[in-house]
């Protein structure tokens, strides 16, 4: 993929707010999102299992210490109360097993952790792959109706979201899984009276827990769609802030600011409040269930039923099952984040590419440059066609101009002509050959673009000035530059050619244009295509870029879309488009004759008529 564009950043996504999402959403098929997920980590199974054994070993090992103290504590009392010798060799293994015990949890700990960073890296890295090569392939048509923001959060924030539940999630659900599982074994195993007294109350837990989680989500979702709402807003208000000084609206905009921090401190202390009782309210829970051992355990101690280290496992036991709880819970709720995430990263990996083009072998080098558009039929929605019944042929080495007004299909003929879109009905000839015989790239590279707007990444100016040909010498980024009429001002940067652009360069939109406008001049393609190059500049450096552009599509077949009609008039050929059809054809003075809709067009921007 091109680097970002920190010059010039995209747009945001609808409402103009910022890219990111709000509240996370819930799929729309949590089974079959999960299920593709499971099926596209596949080959990552192996090294996934590895992990899972490791981290349920490592949560085994740590299970057994509370019982083994307890043993020890056993051993004491038995010494204490029969009046005989502490077994301090009998204590001492012990220690060592459990010094032994510990540390093999540790180490098993640490590599599903090694293993689970490692995977989920590469899991991400495959998947950002896997979506930069599907954007590659994918028609322009797919993004016309997706903003920006939402392409780029599903690289990111999703991607991101899948990663960090297969590296916590997963392994957090399944050692909760098995700590529950492993501490009632272990209960099960000191006494079955208290154990069951503690199955008993795993219920209130659960119950409590999910009064809480269901509270406290709505206000986490107020609480996120409020910070997407203030970030956006605040954003708007920074970039627009000359704007807003003008038409004096910063009282307006303090209005909108305070109604949103509030309903973000509403949903924020709220949110907070709620989810903060979760730590009291299982502490409180475990408390009772501490009670309620010890006076149990009281009883069966003093019936001999249990030993007093029988009772402090159990205590250890209890503390151990409520957190494993209350980590499951926020599991499954990441998961249904995840599935959402999942979802729309798949749906967009499946979207509808363009067609393939293996069987495409014909190439055209020794271009003349002869354009034919032949009844060609467009619709970026084919039920509503905007290019009804469009022919023309350009000779080689021709400028054709494309008036007209707004919505008229001017920049469509141009998407069509450089294959952008596939033209519904119809066909594009170049030299004689159609395009759809062409490999896309290949009719690329025939055509040299400077648009309305300017595109520049970050960068020195010579990268940005060679894109297209990275062979090109300082010396005919210099010629090209002075046609331009750019180099003096290069010259005088800091740095000159070699200079960074960045988003805080001060370089302004028309130097900008005059550096794209030196791009396609180094660039040197038979053909060219002209979108409004010179909207961004003042007169006078129209002029100069006027004579440079002149220059330049000397012997070369251009299209040149103007708003501006002056710096069309010696086009070979001007089209009058209205409503995707060419209702005029001729020269300047020809069509000037013809008093007609040209004239009207030309009328409306001078007062006196050259003719």
């Amino acid at each position: 993929m091109e680097k970002n564009n920190k010059v010039n950043p995209p747009r945001r996504g609808p409402g103009f707010g910022p890219m990111g999402r709000g509240k996370p959403e819930k799929p729309k098929d949590f089974k079959g999102s999960i299920k593709k997920l499971l099926t596209y980590v596949r080959p990552f199974y192996p090294l996934m299992l590895v992990a899972i054994v490791f981290a349920i070993a490592g949560t085994v090992f740590n299970i057994v210490g509370p019982k083994l103290l307890g043993n020890i504590t056993n051993e004491v009392q038995i010494a204490i109360f029969g009046g005989i010798a502490i077994d301090l060799s009998k204590i001492t293994s012990i220690g060592i097993l459990l010094i032994v015990l510990y540390a093999l949890s540790f180490i098993s700990t640490l590599i599903q952790g090694f293993i689970m960073n490692e995977l989920t890296q590469k899991i991400s890295k495959k998947l950002r792959t896997d979506i930069t090569s599907k954007i590659n392939r994918l028609p322009l048509k797919y993004f016309d109706s997706r903003s920006y923001g939402d392409i780029l959060s599903i690289v990111t924030n999703d991607v991101d979201s899948i990663g960090q539940t297969l590296n916590q999630s997963l392994v957090t659900l399944i050692t909760s899984i098995t700590t529950i599982i492993g501490v009632i074994i272990m209960m099960l195993t000191i006494s079955w009276i208290m154990t069951l007294l503690v199955i008993v109350l795993l219920p209130l837990s659960v119950i409590l827990m999910g009064l809480i989680m269901k509270h406290s989500q709505k206000y986490f979702g107020i609480y996120q769609n409020g910070l997407g709402e203030i970030n956006g807003h605040i954003e708007e208000v920074y970039t627009g802030h000359n704007i807003i000084k003008v038409f004096n609206a910063s009282h307006r905009s303090k209005i909108e600011f305070d109604r949103m921090n509030k309903r973000l401190y509403e949903g924020t202390w709220k949110s907070q409040f709620f989810s903060g009782l979760m730590m009291p309210v299982m502490s409180f829970v475990g408390n009772f269930s501490y009670v309620a051992i010890s006076v149990v355990g009281g009883i069966l101690a003093i019936s001999g039923k249990i030993m007093i280290g029988g009772i402090q496992s159990m205590l250890q036991y209890v503390g151990r099952i409520n957190q494993p709880l209350m980590r499951i819970a926020q599991s499954f709720n990441q998961l249904q984040s995840t599935a959402a995430a999942a979802e729309r990263v798949f749906t967009f990996l499946e979207a509808e590419e363009m067609i393939a083009e293996d069987s495409l072998i014909e190439t055209l080098e020794d271009v003349k440059g002869d354009i034919e558009f032949s009844h060609v039929k467009f619709g970026y929605d084919e039920s509503i066609p905007i290019i009804h019944d469009f022919s023309m042929k350009a000779k080689s080495g021709q400028k054709i101009a494309i008036v007209g007004p707004t919505g008229a299909g001017k920049t469509t003929i141009v998407n069509l002509l450089m294959r952008f879109y596939e033209v519904n009905d119809g066909d594009i000839l170049i030299d004689g050959v159609s395009t759809k015989s062409l490999k896309r790239n290949n009719v690329h590279a025939l055509f040299g673009m400077v648009l309305q707007d300017s595109w520049l990444f970050e960068g020195t100016i010579k990268d940005n000035l060679i894109y297209s040909n990275p062979n090109t010498t300082l010396e005919e980024v210099r010629n090209a530059c002075r046609l331009a009429n750019i180099d003096h001002f290069i010259e005088s940067l800091p740095g000159g050619y070699d200079m960074v652009l960045d988003e805080n360069s001060s370089i302004s939109q028309g130097q900008k244009q005059l550096l794209t406008i030196a791009r396609a001049m180094i660039a040197n393609p038979p053909m060219l295509i002209l979108d409004e190059a010179t909207s961004s500049v003042d007169t006078r450096t129209e002029i100069l870029i006027q004579e440079a552009m002149d220059a330049l599509m000397k012997g070369r077949t251009t299209f040149v879309i103007a708003h501006r009609l002056s710096t069309i008039r010696n086009a070979d050929l001007i089209l009058v488009m209205k409503d995707g059809n060419i209702i005029e054809t001729g020269t300047h003075l020809e069509l000037i004759a013809q008093d007609g809709f040209y004239k009207d067009l030309y009328n409306s921007q001078f007062e006196t008529i050259e003719s």
